[in-house]
């Protein structure tokens, strides 16, 4: 049997699927992963659909901005599977990966099962639930954000004092390779000036002898080319005057010999710069060693690529230097979301203890309705270093026979206790955790009479503001039901199909006398059947 609690606000208006897709998968619509045996019929496609309205979380408005997705007030989940058994998932006709659809379906869908009870022991869950009814969940968000930026401060920090110390081993060697290319101070392109200097120098007395030669020859003595050409120009003057194209040549002579004499005065002074200067010969030696040295010593083929070499130390060293800066920063600042952090976690853990007496008094008072009189909750709260939480360790202690010891519910609590147990905590924080649409399966087992009409009263207590759906055998909780939907297999011509259908208000009568009498109907069953739906 499946009973529904409709709500206005807040509801699961149709859940449905392809008449070949098998009815006990209902994790295909919430993420679950699939493969061909959810087919009956393996030539057709199978769809599971869901369809929401009228949700105002927050953290769905945030979930559809952020993979750009439109229509948050009307939301339909689709999944597709083939006979090969690949999947697709869809969430309003835009494709999505299954991650994605699980996390949306873990929004809107709350999947409480008989056995699927292992989140009450878990700390998230429990944290949870305190957050949730100091009404500080925003708060949480908000610690939450800060840690994760004091974390990345933090790691930022250590990061850098990582590098400045990598940084240090090679800075002092680094910085006698600088200092003795500084002290150094050669000047783009001197070393190569330094070399053509020294093989002047050299050959000086050589060089010198050649000049003086090259200077007789041109303008010096009385056989040279210059006094040569002007006797000849005097030559030509003298027959220019019957020889008109004479005087053309006469000039272009005058013309050699102004160029010659030039020649004659860069010589004369050239060989006045070339001399014999041994001192100046050692100077320009020892500086060429120390050159070649260097070019050497850092693999360059020129000054040139020396000075490059000489720039990227000086950044280098430079860059040790800035990191102090660049550290004194980071750690301000992870300090100041320390502190941050700190105070939030403070008010977080202040908001806790504040509400764990009303917890546990209101949620034992709720497992004596569900049918555990003896049973008693208490909510262990120790302080710790900071997690992503808050600075809390919870943890929920339950007695079941009044015993006195109070232990973990992962030590001590049976799967039927801790199903009852979550249905308790659920009903106070449903609202305040924004749970659309809880699903029940089965949660019951092991329990009836009074305590399963306590079942039933709370789950229709929570259908006021929540969309509830509760698969159940207990007439006392299907009474319930606002709708009541019957599940049944039919034959048909291809196998036997998985079907449901909205049972109307006398064929709910009929189905919860059946519950509770059987199939064979008594006046006095369908009495008790419509009794059992008045109650409250």
């Amino acid at each position: 049997m499946v009973h529904v609690n409709e709500v206005a606000d807040q509801q699961l208006r149709h859940y449905q699927r392809t008449e070949h897709a098998v009815l006990r998968r209902p994790g295909l619509i919430l993420g679950d992963r699939a493969d061909s045996s959810v087919l009956l019929d393996t030539s057709r496609k199978c769809v599971v659909e869901g369809f929401f309205t009228h949700l105002d979380d927050p953290a769905v408005v945030q979930f559809f901005s952020a993979h750009d997705i439109e229509g948050e007030q009307e939301i339909i989940l689709r999944r597709e599977i083939t006979a090969n058994g690949k999947s697709r998932a869809f969430i309003n006709d835009t494709p999505v990966n299954l991650s994605q659809l699980g996390k949306l379906a873990g929004m809107l869908v709350d999947m409480h099962r008989q056995f699927d009870t292992q989140t009450i022991g878990e700390d998230a869950f429990q944290m949870e639930v305190l957050d949730a009814l100091a009404g500080q969940l925003a708060l949480r968000k908000k610690y939450e954000t800060t840690y994760q930026q004091w974390m990345k401060a933090k790691q930022q920090a250590d990061e850098l004092f990582k590098q400045k110390s990598d940084a240090l081993k090679e800075y002092d060697y680094n910085l006698f390779l600088f200092n003795e290319l500084d002290e150094a101070g050669f000047k783009d392109g001197e070393i190569e000036q330094l070399d053509a200097e020294l093989n002047m120098l050299s050959h000086a007395e050589l060089v010198s002898q050649a000049l003086s030669k090259a200077e007789g020859t041109l303008d010096g003595d009385q056989q040279s080319m210059a006094r040569e050409l002007k006797s000849l120009m005097q030559t030509l003057d003298g027959v220019a005057r019957f020889a008109p194209q004479v005087q053309a040549l006469t000039d272009r002579i005058r013309s050699v010999q102004i160029e010659i004499k030039d020649i004659a005065a860069e010589v004369s002074h050239l060989s006045g710069s070339v001399q014999m200067d041994e001192k100046r010969q050692q100077l320009v030696q020892e500086r060429l060693n120390n050159g070649n040295k260097l070019l050497k010593k850092h693999n360059a083929p020129d000054t040139a690529a020396l000075l490059v070499v000489q720039q990227e130390l000086q950044e280098k060293i430079s860059k040790v230097l800035d990191m102090d800066g660049e550290i004194s920063k980071a750690t301000e600042e992870a300090l100041s979301l320390n502190k941050e952090a700190e105070s939030l976690a403070e008010k977080l853990s202040a908001g806790r203890r504040k509400v764990v007496p009303g917890l546990e008094k209101k949620i034992t008072g709720l497992l004596h309705r569900v049918g555990m009189p003896n049973a008693k909750l208490k909510v262990h709260i120790k302080q710790v270093n900071k997690t992503a939480s808050g600075a809390d360790e919870v943890d929920f202690l339950f007695d079941a026979n009044k015993s006195g010891r109070f232990e973990s519910l992962r030590k001590v609590a049976s799967g039927g206790e801790l199903s009852r147990l979550l249905l308790c905590v659920k009903t106070l924080v449903a609202g305040s955790l924004h749970m659309p649409v809880l699903v029940f399966d089965e949660i019951d087992t092991g329990i009836s009479g009074e305590a399963a009409r306590q079942v039933g009263i709370l789950m229709k207590e929570m259908g006021k503001d929540h969309q509830v759906i509760s698969i159940t055998h207990q007439p006392q909780i299907a009474a319930k039901a606002d709708h009541h939907f019957f599940v049944y297999k039919k034959e048909g011509p291809g196998g036997i199909r998985t079907q449901m259908r909205k049972l109307n208000d006398d064929e709910r009568v009929e189905a919860i006398a059946k519950m509770m009498a059987g199939e064979k109907l008594s006046a006095a069953a369908l009495e008790n059947a419509r009794e059992l739906m008045q109650s409250h």
